[in-house]
C-alpha cells in the first residue's frame, strides 16, 4: 500500500521558529544559570525569573519536551533541572558557555531574518546598515565593551571545532602557526595546550589585541602565542608553517576570498598547510542544511558574502598554486578543509 502523503514535515519546519524562540528566550532570561546545580518548581523558577504565572508551565514544559530541561515529578510539585548539555553549554559560569552566540541570535539575527525575502530580491544586507548606514562591524569595533562580548560569543561558538582541529590535524611536522582573524586567540590556545612544541601568532585588527592578550596571559601562554595586529586586506599575513582561518573566508565575496587565499599561499613555505574551518556545503548541495542556511545568513549580514563547498575551496586554492588537499570532519556540520603548498 502506498503511504499517504502528510504535511507533517512542512508544518514542523514552518513552525520551527517557535522552538527556536523558546530556547533563545530561556537564554535571554539566563534560565539555565538560575538552575545551576539546583532544582526548582515552576512557581519557584518563574518567581526567580520574574515571569507571569500564565506562561510558566508551557514555557518550562516546552523546554522539557525539547530536551533542554529535565523534570522530576508532574504537576505543581514537579522540579526542573538542567540537562547535562545545558549545564555544560548554557550555564554562564561554565568554561564551555556558548550562550553569547545565542544572545546575539536572539537580539540581532532573529529580526533580520524576517527580511530574507527582501535580501533575495535585492542582494542587499538586511542588518544594521539598512537602517543606519553603518555596518555592524563598524559599530562593534568602535565600542570596546561590545567588542569584548562579541569576541567571547564567537569563541564559545567555535571552541568544539578548534579542539577537534587540535586533535584531528597532524601538527607534528610543523613549528609555527598563524591564526588569521584570531579573535581571542582561542585556536592558538587550544592547539598550544595539545601540541607544546608549536609557537603561534594570532592576527587580527588592532582593537582586538588587548582582549586577545588578556586571554593569552590568563592561559599562561604569553611565551608561545604572540598577538599581532593588522588588516588582512592591507598587510601581508605573518609567515608560518601553518596558516589557519576560522569562519573568515565565508565573510567575503569571491574577489576578497581569492585575495585571502593568495595571501595565505605567500605566507607559507613549501609543504606548508592552509586550514579553513567552515560549515562546508556538500558538493552536490543536498545535505548540509546548516551550511546552506549559514550562506543565506551571510547574504543577510553582508550581501555578497557566501559559504562554499569543498570543491569550491579546492578549485580556488588550485588557482592560487596549492597542490594537495584533505578534509577533516569536525563538530556537527563543520569541517576543516586543508590545502598544502
Amino acid at each position: 500500500m502506498t503511504k499517504s502523503l502528510a504535511p507533517d514535515s512542512i508544518m514542523q519546519v514552518a513552525t520551527s521558529f517557535w522552538a527556536s524562540k523558546v530556547l533563545l528566550t530561556a537564554v535571554e532570561f539566563d534560565l539555565f544559570s538560575t538552575l545551576d546545580e539546583t532544582t526548582m518548581t515552576a512557581a519557584e523558577l518563574g518567581e526567580s525569573l520574574g515571569l507571569h504565572p500564565r506562561g510558566t508551565y508551557d514555557f518550562f514544559d516546552a523546554l522539557v519536551a525539547m530536551n533542554f530541561l529535565e523534570r522530576e515529578g508532574d504537576g505543581p510539585g514537579g522540579r526542573y533541572r538542567n540537562t547535562p548539555e545545558t549545564s555544560a553549554f548554557l550555564v554562564r559560569r561554565s568554561p564551555a558557555y556558548i550562550g553569547g552566540m545565542l544572545e546575539m541570535l536572539n537580539s540581532r539575527l532573529f529580526g533580520f531574518w524576517n527580511h530574507l525575502g527582501e535580501a533575495l530580491e535585492t542582494g542587499d544586507p538586511q542588518n544594521e546598515i539598512k537602517s543606519t548606514g553603518t555596518s555592524f562591524f563598524e559599530v562593534l569595533y568602535a565600542d570596546d565593551e561590545r567588542l569584548g562580548e562579541f569576541l567571547r560569543a564567537m569563541s564559545g561558538f567555535q571552541a568544539a571545532n578548534f579542539a577537534a582541529v587540535a586533535e584531528g590535524f597532524d601538527f607534528s611536522r610543523y613549528e609555527t602557526v598563524t591564526d588569521v582573524g584570531g579573535a581571542l586567540a582561542l585556536l592558538s590556545r587550544l592547539v598550544a595546550a595539545r601540541h607544546p612544541h608549536l609557537r603561534f601568532q594570532s592576527f587580527d585588527l588592532p582593537p582586538v589585541a588587548p582582549h586577545a592578550e588578556s586571554a593569552v596571559e590568563a592561559a599562561g601562554l604569553s611565551d608561545r602565542i604572540q598577538v599581532v595586529s593588522g588588516d588582512f586586506f592591507v598587510d601581508p599575513l605573518p609567515k608560518a608553517d601553518v596558516i589557519n582561518m576560522g569562519n573568515v573566508l565565508h565573510d567575503w565575496n569571491l574577489e576578497k576570498k581569492m585575495h585571502l587565499i593568495r595571501s595565505a599561499y605567500e605566507a607559507l613555505p613549501k609543504d606548508g598547510a592552509f586550514i579553513v574551518i567552515e560549515t562546508l556545503i556538500d558538493d552536490a548541495r543536498r545535505e548540509n542544511v546548516f551550511g546552506l542556511l549559514m550562506s543565506l545568513n551571510m547574504l543577510i549580514e553582508c550581501g555578497d558574502a557566501f559559504d562554499y563547498s569543498e570543491a569550491d575551496f579546492r578549485s580556488w586554492c588550485s588557482n592560487a598554486g596549492f597542490t594537495r588537499f584533505e578534509t577533516i570532519p569536525l563538530s556537527g556540520p563543520t569541517s576543516a578543509a586543508v590545502a598544502y603548498k
